[in-house]
């Protein structure tokens, strides 16, 4: 049977794993050894080892045919070293045959609403996302090295049942207004864990996915869908420009980039027919409390 290496056991992953057991003896690089049992009971043999620390990654060594990237960057500078690390632990043994990398569509910056493919030029904005970038670029120039078959998913916002922003509904804070609130894109964690795998079976080298929905939506109307599903009062809007005095910088970071993700190559190519094609399909299945 077939070696996988999960790298970043986080939501996504683990709802990955059961679909991997019948093709797969899975492995999962873990830092916090709190976490092993939890992963052995799902049929999954855990290796303690950390990506800051190049020296703990050992046992990853010529271990799998195929790896699947989870792991975020670090939290500071313009390179992912974790990425790096990994990488360079791969290349002492025998490479693994298939690599699934998650990004993110931040790679892009602000496209002011347009429809942006994989090939639109990229556009970092901010250190979070440089550090993405840097990741790909780490990844193609290995992976073409070591002719590794490796792929690129550039995630949007991830959301599912208990993925979603009521605590921020909750406390009211605002939205932009309608006519000038910027396009977001959305994929529910299950279609991601399920695009994942089919990046492992139909990518191409060194290809970019958008592992995206359907969804076109505002960010303000986002937050419209999952108030009223909720029975929740919508929250208020606000100009851009009261915007900057009332949000912070993190949330001001993501309402200042608009685009909207084509997802033709990946629906083509990965051979994936969404479970939740747009956000009112999952929060349709939602049952309001009572108020």
């Amino acid at each position: 049977m077939r070696r996988l290496l999960i790298i970043g056991c986080g939501d996504v992953a683990l709802r990955a794993i059961p679909l991997l057991g019948k093709r797969y003896r899975v492995f999962a690089l873990v830092r916090d050894p709190a976490k092993c049992a939890a992963l052995r009971e799902l049929g999954v043999q855990p290796l303690l080892g950390d990506l800051d620390d190049r020296d703990s990654l050992t046992r990853i060594i010529g271990l799998a045919d195929a790896v699947l990237h989870f792991a975020p960057p670090p939290n500071k500078g313009v390179q992912d070293t974790r990425t790096h690390n990994l990488l360079g632990a791969l290349s002492q043994g025998k490479p693994p045959k298939h690599f699934v990398y998650i990004s993110t569509s931040g790679v892009y910056g602000d496209c002011g609403g347009a429809w942006v493919s994989e090939t639109h030029p990229l556009n970092t904005t901010s250190p979070r996302s440089q550090r993405r970038v840097d990741a790909e670029m780490q990844i193609r120039v290995w992976a073409r090295r070591n002719q590794v078959n490796a792929t690129i998913l550039r995630v949007p916002g991830i959301y599912a049942a208990d993925r979603l922003p009521l605590s921020r509904i909750q406390q009211g804070t605002p939205a932009i207004l309608a006519s000038e609130d910027s396009y977001t894109n959305h994929i529910h964690a299950d279609d991601l864990a399920r695009i994942s795998i089919a990046a492992l079976q139909y990518g191409k080298s060194c290809r970019v996915y958008h592992a995206s929905d359907d969804s076109h939506l505002k960010m303000g109307e986002y937050f419209d869908q999952v108030a009223d599903a909720h029975n929740l009062p919508r929250v208020p809007r606000v100009s851009r420009a009261e915007a900057q005095t009332v949000l912070s910088e993190i949330l001001l970071s993501f309402m200042n980039e608009s685009r909207r993700l084509s997802n033709r190559r990946m629906k083509r190519e990965l051979k994936v027919k969404l479970r939740y094609p747009t956000v009112m399909a999952m929060l349709a299945s939602i049952k309001p409390s009572k108020t």
